[in-house]
């Protein structure tokens, strides 16, 4: 986390007064004066201090991992009034959705009021994967799944799916697992609809090491302290 960004989370001051308190000369970590903003720290780990006072974070994040149904949006308002995700969850306070999953679409998606680990999924130099349980209209064959391997441009995006395997037939449709690291909105729709085998239902079931497990539609849960890390701590 960015020294500046440190600071103000702790309600010392705005990011800017805070970047200009670091300036100044007074913010140490671990016990050495630190005189860039951007500097990067691990709050769990390192002492910061004003004027030789230990600062401690006493901002309260939360991490929660919920099974949005069909017809609800990820997003926070709706000018169409529809249902949203967020109203699913029974906790008081800002949370926001860590990207999205579309309104026809279903399955895992987190809420947080950490901006730092929402960054940390959505970012692609990261490569966080993104697993789901995709329908498709017909039969994948050899040569459909080799030109979503390879990529397909979507509106000027070269996409790219980075497994798929199929895992059961539901009559003349089926079911596969696709693997995805980028985070391109409908990117699996329109996709599969590029090589005409159009998406008939897509439920996400996995974001990096957190899975939706055994959450039905509505429910959700809170991450436990070792899915948190496994993305707080992901490197390039």
């Amino acid at each position: 986390m960015r020294l500046s960004k440190f600071l103000s989370d702790c309600g010392i001051a705005s990011r800017r007064k805070s970047e200009e308190l670091i300036k100044s000369g007074r913010v140490k970590v671990n016990n050495n004066i630190i005189l860039e903003p951007f500097y990067n720290i691990d709050y769990t780990k390192d002492i910061v201090t004003i004027d030789d006072i230990r600062i401690k974070q006493n901002k309260k994040y939360i991490y929660i991992a919920l099974y949005k149904p069909v017809k609800y949006i990820s997003d926070l308002k709706d000018d169409k009034k529809r249902s949203l995700a967020r109203d699913l969850i029974d906790i008081d306070g800002k949370l926001f959705p860590v990207g999205r999953l579309d309104y026809n679409s279903e399955g895992l998606i987190l809420f947080t009021n950490d901006g730092e680990f929402a960054n940390k999924i959505m970012h692609p130099r990261y490569g966080i994967e993104k697993e789901y349980l995709v329908k498709v209209k017909g039969v994948l064959e050899k040569e459909d799944i080799a030109k979503l391997k390879k990529g397909i441009t979507i509106e000027g995006s070269l996409c790219k799916v980075e497994k798929i395997s199929f895992l059961k037939a539901a009559q003349k449709n089926n079911w596969y697992f696709f693997i995805i690291k980028q985070g391109k909105n409908r990117m699996i729709r329109k996709m599969c609809l590029a090589i005409k085998h159009p998406v008939l239902k897509l439920i996400r079931i996995r974001i990096g090491d957190i899975n939706l497990g055994n959450l039905t539609p509505g429910q959700y849960r809170f991450l436990t302290e070792k899915e948190i890390n496994s993305i707080k701590f992901k490197t390039i």
